[in-house]
């Protein structure tokens, strides 16, 4: 989700509900200045990180354990929300999309839904969701389930029931069996229900016919409540792209923007007051014998996960990771389109590369200052009692953060995003990469993916080699330039090294890579609190103190950490590379 219906009035960046705790405290240590001891198996491979999160993830923000596979076989549900305006809703169902190709003028029903989980939150905690909804004298009981990495599809079982309350014994079937006895042992209660009018009206292209549900309504937990303003996207029959091709349409009539936040993950964060959560990309997993084509539809689902799954905590600002999470997802993005690049001319990889880069600087200023503001000011801080002016730097800093989360939330209604969020997913639905190809580059498409890995990850690996050469005695700026070349290495292997997945040497030369890459980004991460200090200035000799008390700490940081990025590109030039016939024997 783009923007919460109702969105909460947000705190000052600079003065959080809470204290964030850093996610990494290795990170947090190097960036401010506090080297602490060096593990390897401290940094997480699986995960692309531009820095480290400064919110821990609260406990129902867990990416939910897979589920094993159900007795009962699920109905997939495939379905995209747009959000609009509540005085908008009848002028997008008018739209000449709906009218033209509409079977009738629908119907329309009042809808009550009650969403049960336990005191614990198992079902939630574990990516399930159960609701009774009523709808005159009908009762329906569904079970939901995520699917992984595809943005669109979802689990989904029904069955009737005599009224509001659960029937747990009709859902235990389709339950985890790890999960069963924990049900048992622990009573369901209502956390929220939602109540909403809804216009239903299938529309048919050649290309699908998709239900179309104008959602007016709301979400009520104890006391709070948000509205319910949506529409929402059902295939129920043909091609995913019909989905997207509508959205796009009534993207032109107006503002929408389109979300998979559904109103069970709404209602929950609502229930225990909460901001959206932000999750870390989930690991990809591709099969060695996958063919080209098939891997990139599997990377560019994977991305395009992400970054819907972040945009509501990065929209509602309260939880710094959001921003951050938006960030890396993009990043992701960009780095798989340039990874397809290697093939040839693909149709529309530009201006989608473009479209992500526009986004992503829209959102830089806020991270930047979420950092400084969560990470690098207080730590310092703390260790320099004595040093004037680090509260009057605080307010100053909190200014400047306010009004990037204020070009950030303008990044993010801008009509130009729900463009592209809609042409990207329905690029990636009907692989879109194949339109215009040139014969040849097309047969490549069909080679297998480990050929294509093996190629890509040499050449960026000899990339790196190369400009590490004589490491020692490397300037700050040719320092930066590894940087470039290593992050563009860690991400090729975030979406190839999976190919290897079952190597020894691949899991080592991860941990590796993941190390070099974050000792190398603390200097980054200087240069850029030194860029903020700069931009801050300064009205007196009080408040002149502390920038410099940050600068100075922070340079003979500097000095200290050569020993340990030394040691980590040591550790780096000398793995196995995995895609090696040594590394292939590992």
């Amino acid at each position: 989700m783009l923007k919460s219906d109702a969105a909460p009035a947000r705190k000052t960046p600079g003065a959080p509900e809470a204290n964030p705790a850093v996610g990494n405290t290795k990170r947090t240590q190097l960036l401010t200045g506090f080297p602490g001891q060096r593990e390897e198996n401290s940094v997480e491979p699986a995960t692309v990180e531009e820095r480290a999160p400064l919110e821990q993830t609260p406990s129902q923000d867990v990416t939910p354990e897979p589920s094993p596979t159900q007795p009962a076989s699920p109905a997939a549900e495939i379905e995209l929300k747009l959000l609009v305006g509540a005085d908008r809703m009848a002028h997008f169902g008018a739209a000449p999309v709906i009218a033209a190709n509409a079977r009738n003028k629908g119907t329309r029903k009042r809808l009550k839904s009650v969403y049960y989980d336990t005191p614990e939150r198992t079902l939630c905690r574990a990516g399930l969701s159960l609701r009774v909804r009523q709808s005159g004298t009908r009762f329906l009981q569904t079970v939901k389930t995520e699917v992984a990495d595809d943005p669109l599809r979802r689990g989904e079982w029904e069955a009737s029931v005599p009224s509001l309350a659960p029937d747990l014994a009709l859902a235990m079937p389709l339950i985890p069996e790890k999960l069963r006895e924990r049900l048992k042992a622990q009573p369901l209660e209502a956390v929220f229900t939602a109540e909403v009018h809804r216009h239903t009206r299938i529309v048919e292209l050649p290309s699908g016919t998709v239900e179309v549900a104008f959602d007016r309504g709301e979400l009520t937990a104890g006391d709070r409540s948000v509205p319910v303003s949506e529409i929402e996207l059902e295939l129920k029959s043909g091609s995913a792209s019909a989905i997207y091709e509508i959205a796009l349409r009534l993207a032109e009539q107006g503002t929408v923007k389109p979300s998979i936040r559904s109103k069970s993950a709404r209602g929950f964060d609502l229930a225990a007051d909460l901001p959206p959560s932000a999750r870390r990309p989930r690991k990809l997993r591709l099969d060695p014998a996958v063919t080209l084509d098939e891997a990139f539809a599997t990377i560019l689902r994977a991305c395009f996960l992400h970054l819907l799954q972040s945009l509501p905590a990065a929209e509602d600002g309260r939880n710094p990771e959001g921003v951050h999470q938006l960030r890396v997802s993009l990043r992701r993005l960009r780095s798989a389109l340039d990874l397809m690049r290697s093939v040839g001319a693909l149709s529309n990889l530009e201006a989608l590369r473009s479209e992500a880069k526009w986004l992503a600087q829209g959102l830089s200023a806020a991270r930047d200052w979420d950092v400084f503001q969560l990470a690098t000011l207080p730590a310092i801080a703390k260790a320099c009692p004595s040093v004037a002016g680090f509260d009057a730097l605080g307010q100053a800093a909190a200014q400047r953060q306010a009004e990037a989360y204020r070009s950030a939330r303008h990044a993010l209604d801008d009509r130009r995003c729900a463009l592209f969020l809609i042409g990207l997913g329905g690029w990636i639905e009907t692989r879109g990469w194949r339109n215009g190809v040139a014969p040849e580059d097309l047969g490549r498409l069909a080679e297998p993916a480990v050929n294509f890995a093996q190629r890509v990850l040499s050449e960026q690996y000899a990339k790196v080699l190369k400009r590490g050469r004589r490491f020692k005695s490397l300037t700050v700026d040719e320092l930066h330039r590894v940087r470039l070349a290593t992050k563009r290495l860690r991400y090729l292997s975030e979406f190839l090294l999976p190919l290897y997945e079952d190597r020894k040497s691949a899991r080592k030369f991860a941990r590796r890579l993941a190390g070099l890459q974050e000792e190398l980004g603390v200097f980054n991460d200087m240069a850029v609190t030194a860029s903020l200090l700069d931009g801050l200035g300064a009205e007196d000799r009080d408040s002149a103190i502390a920038p410099a008390a940050i600068a100075g700490w922070q340079a003979r940081a500097s000095i200290g950490m050569q020993q340990g990025l030394q040691d980590s590109w040591r550790d780096f030039a000398a793995a196995r590379v995995p895609w090696s016939r040594q590394g292939q024997q590992s």
